[in-house]
């Protein structure tokens, strides 16, 4: 399934996009997208649900605004410098054992929500990512184990302000976190939607034109390292989000470097996720 949440922001409501791209409302199941619905194997009862209730629900307008499709989640936690070619164009070595950082979930926003340009900011960047949802609570699984864990797939920018990162001395969750700096979406599509996570194209368009190009494949820690790695340091919930890293192409990566102004736009996607456009407002 794809699942998706509809409405004004903070009014999210559940849903369901059908193979033939029309999106249903399922408020009438009775369960938003949030920890419990994934820990209460929500996604099997949902499915059950449909096969009764699926022709008598609202047919949703294309217009309709998308929020993120899992509802706040425990943590949004950031895996770095997971791509070799953009540990290379940051000035990094490959890590040998998984970065982490967080971003705060204020941060998540609906996937063509606005992206503001933060205050005082000089330095906002883009980074097209694949993000994991986990389905149930784990804590210190193994590798073989790990998919078990995993609800399913969404797509992320992990958008940055580097002199906040950077610059400032710190952790780098000040670069990361700012609000809108997560938009995620369209939807999230279940494990069963996507055979072969480690080999799907990404990539995101500035203005129209292509900055980073490249496929999960190039990942120097995989889906069920990545799971199992983090259950070590931390109980992993239901409904969390990790985030596994950008490819190279960023704006700090750029020759001269290229950093996000009012009135850009940002496009980006991953295969069988969906896509997501943002237009770049300045802070007020």
């Amino acid at each position: 399934m794809k699942l998706i949440r509809f409405g004004s922001p903070g009014e999210e409501k559940p849903g369901i996009e059908l193979e033939d791209g029309t999106r249903i409302s399922v408020t009438e199941y009775g369960s938003d997208y949030d920890e419990d619905f994934f820990a209460n194997d929500g996604i099997k009862k949902l499915e059950k649900w449909l096969e009764n209730h699926k022709e008598s629900c609202e047919i949703l307008s294309k217009e309709i605004r998308l929020g993120p499709p899992v509802k706040r989640p425990s943590k949004l936690i950031c895996i770095g410098l997971n791509y070799a070619k953009h540990a290379e164009e940051s000035g990094a070595e490959v890590p040998k054992e998984p970065v982490i950082f967080f971003k705060a979930t204020s941060a998540i926003v609906g996937p063509n929500d606005n992206l503001v340009i933060p205050k005082d900011s000089q330095k906002t960047d883009w980074e097209v990512e694949l993000g994991i949802v986990i389905g149930k609570k784990a804590s210190y699984i193994s590798k073989e184990e790990a998919m078990d864990y995993v609800a399913g797939y969404v797509l992320h920018n992990d958008y940055s302000e580097r002199e906040f990162q950077l610059e400032r001395s710190g952790q780098w969750v000040k670069g990361k976190s700012c609000d809108t700096f997560a938009p995620l979406g369209p939807f999230l599509a279940t494990k069963d939607e996507i055979s072969d996570p480690e080999n799907l194209e990404l990539w995101l368009k500035l203005n129209g034109e292509i900055k980073q190009q490249s496929n999960t494949n190039d990942m120097v820690f995989g889906i069920a390292e990545v799971v199992s790695y983090l259950s070590k340091f931390m109980s992993l919930l239901p409904g969390d989000i990790i985030s596994t890293g950008t490819p190279f192409g960023v704006g700090m990566g750029l020759k001269p470097q290229r950093y996000l102004k009012p009135g850009d736009v940002v496009e980006l996607g991953i295969e069988g996720l969906g896509s997501s456009k943002q237009k770049v407002i300045s802070w007020s």
